[in-house]
């Protein structure tokens, strides 16, 4: 049995990064071996193992075969006579396909180092055009390698495989997981480009029309560290409300993203504009995007609005916001209901103590 580490952690390590987590190739054993070793069986298709004491994952050497549309469709075999160059054939890119043994030395068959070196992203065999993951996958590293390009062979690859309808058969989950890691990437714009580049966002998401503009937001958003909800209505900003409803139906975006998103677009002008707001349409704002009960979602709409603008420095719409917000909240809607008169009227002399609070704010501001 022999014991190689293998894909981002030896990737990582060449390109002198931190290497966060370790995945290790098992040659010449079957799953007795492991078993016999204190090894912990996870994996559903294929022989995963859990280390007894590091937890990390060692995968028996395997091959696979398709069998059906979509990246679900393999069937993947397992033994002893698995080779390491068996197993890393199937990998998606060269830089991912290069193994270290337990003495350090490395094994790379298919050119990885010297695609590291010249910051290429490569498919190391037809395989790739089998598996339309692997599309947003190269897609996410580019937003991670924002400095590496796409070889024209693998671009070809990629174009041809959107042509054939493997796209279509991705499920709606994983789509949307690997988004979602591209877009917390320092340089999200280049997992956009590359898909549409190859033709990929059209079938997956449709509804953006990028631009020049788009992409900028987009990485400036990532520059200022945001979270993925403000990222996401980033992206969305310009795109109509129910054109993100419609999105992030197919895609199962997560509800908080969504409801932002579509925050976002229906209030951006209303936002933009809010110099110009006099208090009772400020305290209406906060109302209508739920300000008062979510406050932590407020401020994420108006960092995603102030993405728009690519500014680095106070956006003053958002600080005029925030303030008619803290005010209105100060209002103490308990006190106001329990000295009201008339139960009838408790909304009515809640929203006009805002409004006063909120004007008061403006007077001082």
């Amino acid at each position: 049995m022999k014991i190689y580490t293998v894909g981002g952690a030896v990737r990582d390590q060449l390109l002198g990064l931190p290497v966060k987590d370790h995945d290790h190739v098992v040659v010449g054993a079957t799953p007795e071996d492991m078993l016999r070793q204190g090894f912990r069986p996870v994996g559903k298709d294929f022989p995963v193992f859990l280390h007894p004491k590091t937890q990390e994952e060692y995968a028996l050497a395997r091959t696979e075969r398709k069998t059906a549309p979509g990246y679900r469709g393999f069937v993947f075999h397992t033994a002893p006579d698995v080779t390491l160059e068996d197993d890393l054939v199937r990998r998606d890119l060269t830089i991912n396909a290069i193994a270290q043994a337990e003495d350090g030395s490395l094994t790379d068959p298919f050119g990885g180092i010297d695609d590291i070196r010249n910051k290429i992203f490569r498919h190391v065999s037809d395989a790739f055009g089998e598996d339309p993951v692997r599309i947003l996958r190269l897609a996410r590293f580019a937003a991670r390698f924002s400095t590496f390009t796409v070889a024209p062979a693998t671009l070809a690859l990629m174009r041809q495989m959107v042509a054939d309808g493997e796209v279509d058969a991705l499920v709606a989950e994983r789509v949307w997981q690997e988004v979602a890691k591209g877009l917390m990437e320092s340089h999200p714009s280049r997992m956009l480009a590359v898909l549409h580049e190859c033709g990929a966002l059209a079938r997956i998401m449709g509804e953006i029309t990028l631009s020049e503009h788009l992409l900028q937001v987009i990485d400036h958003a990532a520059a200022q560290g945001v979270d993925l909800p403000v990222r996401f209505a980033a992206l969305m900003l310009h795109v109509s409300k129910d054109a993100i409803a419609q999105l992030s139906e197919r895609l199962r975006v997560p509800n908080e993203c969504r409801e932002l998103a579509v925050m976002a677009a229906r209030e951006r002008e209303h936002i933009n504009g809010a110099l110009e707001l006099h208090a009772e349409a400020i305290v209406a704002l906060c109302e209508r995007c739920d300000g008062l009960r979510k406050p932590q979602r407020f401020a994420q709409l108006l960092q995603a609005v102030a993405c728009d603008g690519l500014l680095t420095g106070d956006f003053a719409p958002a600080a005029r916001l925030q303030g008619g917000l803290d005010a209105a909240r100060a209002v103490n809607a308990g006190a106001l209901a329990q000295g009201c008169a008339e139960p009838k009227r408790i909304p009515e002399v809640i929203h006009a103590a805002r409004v006063g609070a909120v004007q008061a704010f403006l007077d001082q501001a």
